[in-house]
């Protein structure tokens, strides 16, 4: 990583000197990424996805932006790489059934090792965990969230992995193999996830941020808070006005990036999906 980038990347995680690698150093820069950088698909519902080119992906993240898996992973994997730390890109898949050991290629997992330990290290979820998991069999307490990490065995003559588990998340499951990964591997999904008609990422805005306490999630006009002390709350976002000072706010995905005509037209985008869902909501679907 060129290192002007590295130190505004780590300005704008708010870690300007993160030291030697270590355990309390990888934890302290995924708390910091997960609370700073939002996960967001800004530029597909624009009609313009940026690649996933993980040194483009450290630009656009250390002037303000964000992404999904395959740029906040991506990003974050190469950021722990030149800072010394020990890390390998992994074939993924998110599920929504909790009982899939499926690995579909839609995200981009990372283990980290150091200190002698293994870790689950993930910045690229939205509604991951805050700091990373023992690369363990078990279950863990998590600030009110209970997550699983058990081994996955091998399917279709694909290798072991593991299954992280999230217990009443959207996703509940994610798959990822031990066999390394390299950025083409993500390619032709990225494509399909980025521009598709039927990708969720093009069907529906969505920004999430993850923090010690719990989950902002912004899907359409619905902006919501996931707590699992003091419960789910969620409210309809008025008008353009308010949509764009949450996402700036709430999630602190900067939008001077972006022209008024951009602006206007995510929230179109915002207000279409909400629609739409409202349609399906109605109909029961």
């Amino acid at each position: 990583m060129i290192p002007g980038i590295r130190a505004d990347y780590l300005r704008r995680l708010g870690v300007p000197d993160p030291g030697a690698p270590s355990a309390e150093g990888l934890f302290a820069l995924q708390r910091a990424h997960l609370e700073r950088v939002a996960y967001d698909n800004v530029g597909i519902q624009l009609g313009r996805p940026p690649g996933i080119d993980p040194e483009r992906s450290a630009r656009r993240i250390a002037a303000g932006g964000g992404g999904y898996c395959f740029h906040l992973n991506g990003a974050f994997a190469l950021l722990l790489a030149s800072l010394g730390y020990d890390v390998t890109r992994h074939l993924g898949g998110v599920n929504a059934d909790p009982a899939s050991r499926a690995v579909s290629g839609d995200h981009l997992a990372l283990t980290v090792r150091v200190g002698g330990e293994a870790y689950f290290v993930d910045a690229g979820l939205g509604d991951g965990p805050h700091e990373p998991l023992p690369l363990r069999a078990g279950t863990y307490e998590r600030g009110g969230f209970r997550y699983v990490m058990e081994r996955l065995e091998p399917l279709d003559g694909e290798g072991p992995g593991w299954t992280y588990r999230n217990p009443g998340g959207p996703m509940p499951r994610v798959n990822f193999r031990d066999a390394p990964a390299a950025t083409a591997d993500f390619a032709a999904k990225h494509t399909w996830l980025s521009t598709a008609a039927e990708s969720p990422f093009v069907r529906t805005f969505a920004l999430l941020r993850r923090d010690a306490d719990g989950v902002d999630v912004l899907r359409g006009r619905v902006l919501s808070r996931i707590d699992p002390v003091r419960g789910t709350s969620e409210r309809e976002l008025a008008g353009p006005e308010e949509f764009r000072a949450a996402i700036e706010d709430v999630f602190g995905r900067r939008l001077d990036d972006l022209t008024p005509a951009d602006r206007s037209a995510l929230w179109a985008a915002a207000r279409r999906a909400h629609e739409a869902w409202l349609t399906r909501k109605s109909a029961g679907a």
